[in-house]
Parts: C-alpha cells; sequence; structure tokens
C-alpha cells in the first residue's frame, strides 16, 4: 500500500483532537507584522493581531506560502516514498495554491494540490474528507479527483459583528463603518465555491444573538440536501456565549452527528476582526 502524506495550508481552521484523527499537517501562512514575519499559529496567535490592532490601529499584511517552502516541506517525505495530498486555500483570495502548483512540478506526480476554492472550515470540510479516504486505503490519485468533485459541496459563510477590520484592511469606508455600526447591521460574508472569492450577502440588524439564530436558520435553508454528517461553528475570537447559542440551535435540529467548533487561524482572522461567527457545511 502506498504511504500518503495528508497536509493542508494553516488556513483550512481545523485543530486539535480533529487535526489529530485526520493525521493531517499544517502549513503555516506567513503574517508580517511590525516589519517582522511570522508563522500562522506557529509564533503568533489571533489574539496576538487584536492587541496589536488596539494599541496602533494597525493590521498585519499576510502572504502566501511560497514554492520553495512547499518543495523543502514536502521534498523528505516523496524521498521517503510518499505520495502528498494538499489543500489550499481558494486561488482567489492567495497564491499558495499556484505556488503549490509549481512544487508539485518539482516532484513527479507525487504531490497532489487542491484548490479548495474556499476559507477556513470551508476547507476543513476537504481535508477531513480526504482523511477518509486514506483510511480507506484509497490510491493518492483517486483521493485527489473524489476531493476536488466536493469542492462545489463545501459552503461557508460569516456574520461579522463590527466592521472595524475590513475597515482598517481597505475593505469598507469608515463612513461604511459608522454608518453600520451605528444602525446595529452585521454583514453576512459567503464564499463563492466556484472560486473562492467572498461576496457581501444580506446585512441583518439587530442584537447579535438575534442575529446569529436568524442566520443560522437562513443558511441552512438554502439547502434541501445538506449532510448530515458534520458541521462546523467557526470563529474569531467571539464570545463562548454565542458560540453556545448557535450550537444549541444547532443541537435543537437533531440533525448533525458531529458539530465542530474551531477558531480561526490568524489569516483568516486579520481580515474579520473579533466577533466573526460562521457555520460551514457540505451538501451532497
Amino acid at each position: 500500500m502506498a504511504k500518503i502524506l495528508l497536509s493542508a495550508d494553516s488556513t483550512c481552521d481545523i485543530s486539535g483532537k480533529l487535526l489529530e484523527r485526520c493525521r493531517a499537517k499544517l502549513i503555516p501562512l506567513h503574517i508580517i507584522l511590525n516589519e517582522k514575519s511570522y508563522d500562522d499559529g506557529v509564533d503568533i496567535k489571533p489574539d496576538d493581531i487584536y492587541a496589536n490592532f488596539a494599541r496602533t490601529g494597525k493590521l498585519p499584511k499576510t502572504s502566501a506560502i511560497n514554492a520553495q517552502e512547499y518543495i523543502d516541506t514536502f521534498k523528505p517525505y516523496i524521498d521517503d516514498g510518499y505520495d502528498i495530498i494538499h489543500v489550499n486555500l481558494g486561488s482567489a483570495i492567495s497564491s499558495s495554491y499556484q505556488n503549490c502548483v509549481v512544487a508539485a512540478g518539482e516532484f513527479d506526480g507525487h504531490l497532489y494540490p487542491i484548490n479548495s476554492c474556499n476559507l477556513s472550515s470551508g476547507s476543513g470540510h476537504l481535508v477531513i474528507e480526504a482523511a477518509r479516504r486514506i483510511e480507506k486505503g484509497m490510491a493518492a490519485a483517486e483521493i485527489a479527483e473524489e476531493i476536488k468533485a466536493l469542492v462545489p459541496k463545501c459552503h461557508a459563510s460569516f456574520i461579522i459583528d463590527k466592521l472595524d477590520y475590513l475597515r482598517a484592511g481597505g475593505r469598507c469606508s469608515t463612513l461604511a463603518m459608522l454608518g453600520a455600526n451605528l444602525l446595529k447591521l452585521k454583514p453576512c460574508i459567503e464564499v463563492n465555491n466556484a472560486d473562492g472569492s467572498m461576496t457581501v450577502g444580506k446585512k441583518y440588524r439587530g442584537k447579535l444573538e438575534t442575529v446569529l439564530l436568524q442566520y443560522v436558520h437562513e443558511q441552512l435553508d438554502k439547502y434541501e440536501n445538506i449532510r448530515n454528517d458534520k458541521i462546523f461553528i467557526t470563529h474569531a475570537g467571539i464570545g463562548d456565549e454565542y458560540v453556545e447559542i448557535v450550537r444549541n440551535e444547532l443541537d435543537k435540529l437533531h440533525y448533525f452527528t458531529e458539530i465542530f467548533i474551531e477558531r480561526a487561524s490568524c489569516t483568516i482572522s486579520s481580515h474579520c476582526g473579533p466577533g466573526t461567527l460562521g457555520i460551514l457545511f457540505m451538501t451532497e
């Protein structure tokens, strides 16, 4: 049986026991803060970014994994006889996938980059799906093809409580931010799983706990064929009480076998800020 290494960009937002279950290796993107480069989730955490923003009003820059880094990471495994399946952050928002494709050209078919066309635990779903197929003993090439076919079936969206981080990152104007905060508007950011780009969906109004409940039901009501094996609640540092509100609401449905709760990586968190929460699921 061929040896297979499963890996993913750090932006897949799976961790802890779930990451151990998947036996996956994470490769960190880079966070450039105060002219120093850090590895996402290794020597910098989202709360470090938030503390710096509170002090300075400045956000870090994020940087993709370059081709040489992929080559240096994967070469020892491939030399040891492994095939590698790697799940990348969506190509519409990062060059990591293109860089991984370049790296794959050095390995004569032993590295299989997968463009998740997604971010956060939307990509994490694909990591889990790949891990399940590795356990079944499938060949790497066959797994890669099946995972690519699942890309359009992963659905990711988030509610953003306040627009301060979007404004600081140049994604909305100060006027729009002030207006939204004054009116208590909370936009839903939706990921286009055709290419990984992000769009603004419905703008909710009201208290966060009320908005989250409405958001959960409206997202789930969009689809008739939602898979019931798993769903993610992924957040960027929101209060535990809000996570519990969403988890309890999902529990009431008696539908999902597993509900995973994850904290978003630095790369994701730096763009949306604390007070952000999403549900991420798959359809048949």
